[in-house]
């Protein structure tokens, strides 16, 4: 049974950081692509950061460039999100979520509340 688990939301002022975390389990972790996604109310989920298979490639959507850093330990099983820099708008559920073929997310987490205030 695969899973994946977030840790490390929480609230934050504006300009803060916060950490998130992702352990996985239940797969060959090594072999997919990590990606961390976030959805806020009544706006569509956006992919903010995503991984390669051997870390050695990252991708950010514009608008967390320059602010947040994703990482992954493959040998813990983990991904890791940097959030620098906060900001209100950045207040969303963040989800990580594992993919085996390009452009199709397999398995996902539950998701942790991230609250930047003003």
């Amino acid at each position: 049974q695969v899973q994946l688990v977030e840790s490390g939301g929480g609230l934050v002022q504006a300009g803060g950081s916060l950490r998130l975390s992702c352990t996985a389990s239940g797969l060959t972790f090594s072999t997919y692509t990590m990606g961390w996604f976030r959805q806020a109310p009544g706006k569509e989920r956006e992919l903010v950061a995503r991984i390669s298979r051997n870390g050695l490639s990252t991708d950010y959507s514009d608008s967390v460039k320059g602010r947040f850093t994703i990482s992954r330990d493959n040998a813990k099983n983990t991904v890791d999100l940097q959030m620098n820099s906060l900001k209100p708008e950045d207040s969303a559920v963040y989800s990580c979520a594992a993919s085996a073929i390009y452009g199709r997310y397999d398995y996902w987490g539950q998701g942790t509340q991230v609250t930047v205030s003003s």
